[in-house]
């Protein structure tokens, strides 16, 4: 069965139906009856995995499967270790506390492309990058998470899903590639 990996641009709505002047997945990906294991904001940039298969559509995105996301996130100020600790712990969000995850400090990914458009830049006020792996994933969870602690997402990626990366698939915004999947 066909898995396609997806790197969806910046701004970019995780449907195929037109909606508006916005870009979907269909201006994209012409395969048909495919559909995506999983979604991201359209703020949100990075891996997507897309199958015509429910079955293994349903085992990517459920969070009963625990497929671990890894998330790269450019964060408003300096990312010390009492904030990563406090991510890393569960953290009342209010609607719900997430569960443990993994929160480290990261350099920029040098593979990472330029974000169109850019991220603003102040020099007064420093930025950091933060690698978030869950085994869950509620509707902007990461971004709420960063801001919890007091770090403002600027830019998030998913690096990973699984056993697939961006790290070791290189794909630049708006390229995919069918793999093997079973």
């Amino acid at each position: 069965m066909p898995l396609i990996l997806f790197n969806k641009p910046f701004q970019v709505l995780c449907q195929f139906s037109t909606q508006d002047e916005r870009e979907t997945l269909a201006n994209y990906l012409d395969i048909p009856n495919i559909y995506p294991a999983g979604r991201l904001d359209a703020d949100s940039e990075g891996l997507m995995l897309l199958t015509d298969d429910g079955k293994l559509q349903h085992r990517i995105a459920h969070p009963d499967h625990k497929e671990a996301k890894t998330y790269l996130v450019q964060v408003d100020g300096v990312a010390d270790g009492a904030a990563l600790a406090r991510l890393q712990a569960p953290l009342d969000l209010g609607d719900f506390v997430t569960k443990p995850c993994r929160a480290v400090r990261i350099a920029e990914p040098a593979w990472l492309w330029p974000r169109n458009p850019p991220i603003r830049a102040r020099q007064d006020k420093p930025t950091s990058w933060i690698a978030v792996t869950l085994e869950e994933g509620k509707n902007r969870q990461v971004r709420r998470m960063t801001a919890a602690v007091g770090l403002p997402t600027l830019r998030l990626v998913r690096s990973s899903i699984g056993p697939f990366s961006l790290a070791t698939h290189p794909l630049m915004p708006g390229e995919f590639i069918e793999v093997a999947y079973s």
